[in-house]
């Protein structure tokens, strides 16, 4: 096997390896939110008010240690359990950020300095309370989703409540039969860009205030790492790149990456995903260069 070949199977693997387990344990949760817990219990105990509804949903990543991986499939049994769309969006892409691991990991890595872990932590929740603002405006939310994520949902309203460690087991093997394809496409796509793309070529652009924020962009959306380690990871790129670039690269990875994408295509349309992907990447990049400007 030639070096190319080797290096994208060992990749493609390694993303698979350490987004496994996060996975389960996004779609074990998930089926214990839908089975396990009274329904409407989420309902009534969230606020009335749809923005202090959504900053709520958005720090519930802080009492779950999953990663991003694992916060798709839970996602998803947030709408089935009576979510809008919007709120679970806004949980979707606030809880790989504040979740407790992500927030140490984060802190032994970088401490206080250059404001990396703050404008992480408050970047982040600006980001998804403004994609649930945009989105809870749409008038035809439903259309967001897939039709097959459309048809699961409906076909639960009609599922008995009885039954529940069968219907646990259901649930999870077929949550686990939409994730795994798309977790094995997007661990693909990410270990062939990161053969493709040359990290010299985006290590050339690090001094520069713009390009090491949109170069660390890329190379989050690329390298598909678990927000649970991506500190660490970006930490060897700290004496080349400024400290907005970092920042933007520990926001925009969580939220939007080949691997992400791949997972959260099993719940919304493509359209919605681009859309998305362009606001996030717009947002991240503006505090990432503000981050420049201050630092």
């Amino acid at each position: 096997m030639s070096d190319p070949a080797r290096d994208f199977v060992t990749l493609s693997i390694s993303v698979i390896i350490e987004s496994l387990p996060f996975v389960f344990l996004g779609i074990v949760l998930s089926s214990l939110v839908q089975v396990w817990l009274p329904e409407g219990f989420l309902l009534r105990r969230l606020p009335k008010n749809p923005a202090l509804r959504r900053f709520t949903v958005s720090l519930l990543g802080v009492l779950l240690p999953v990663c991003e991986c694992g916060n798709v499939p839970l996602a998803r049994g947030l709408i089935m359990n009576g979510l809008t769309v919007a709120d679970s969006m806004t949980f979707l892409f606030a809880a790989p950020i504040i979740n407790p691991i992500t927030i140490v990991t984060t802190y032994q890595a970088f401490g206080w300095s250059d404001g990396i872990l703050v404008s992480r932590i408050i970047g982040g929740l600006l980001i998804a309370n403004l994609v649930g603002f945009i989105y809870s405006r749409h008038p035809a939310p439903d259309t967001l989703l897939t039709p097959g994520f459309q048809a699961t949902c409906a076909a639960e309203e009609h599922v008995s409540r009885a039954h529940k460690p069968r219907r646990t087991f259901t649930l999870f093997a077929r949550e686990s039969s939409a994730m795994m394809p798309a977790l094995f496409v997007g661990a693909g796509i990410a270990g062939l860009i990161q053969v493709a793309v040359s990290r010299n070529v985006l290590v050339a652009l690090g001094s520069n205030p713009l390009w090491s924020v949109l170069a660390l962009m890329i190379l989050a959306f690329v390298v598909a790492i678990c927000s649970n380690v991506d500190a660490f990871f970006i930490l060897s790129f700290g004496s080349t790149f400024l400290p907005g670039g970092i920042v933007a690269f520990l926001i925009f990875g969580p939220m939007i990456d080949v691997k992400m994408l791949a997972l959260m295509r099993t719940t919304f349309t493509a359209r919605t995903l681009i859309q998305v992907s362009v606001l996030i990447a717009v947002c991240a990049a503006a505090i990432g260069l503000a981050v420049n400007l201050v630092f």
